[in-house]
């Protein structure tokens, strides 16, 4: 993500609880994702399950841009 993006978030969510829920969501996806990378070997379930968390954490992050356009789209009109 742009630091552009992250500076808005951090702007953003103390006042924004659906962004700030998301944003910790998708830390904590990158952190069980990475969790992941560090294996060697997926078993079959392990591959389903990364796969996954990956959809989660994507439909997570297009709410997040919209958020983040949303309010950009405010903030220019």
């Amino acid at each position: 993500m742009e630091e552009r993006d992250l500076a808005l978030i951090r702007e953003l969510a103390p006042s924004n609880p659906e962004l700030d829920q998301l944003w910790r969501e998708h830390l904590e996806l990158e952190k069980q994702l990475e969790e992941f990378d560090q294996r060697r070997y997926l078993t079959p379930e392990e591959q389903v399950e990364r796969k996954r968390l990956q959809k989660i954490k994507l439909a997570g992050r297009d709410r997040i841009e919209v958020i983040l356009a949303t309010h950009r789209a405010q903030a220019s009109a």
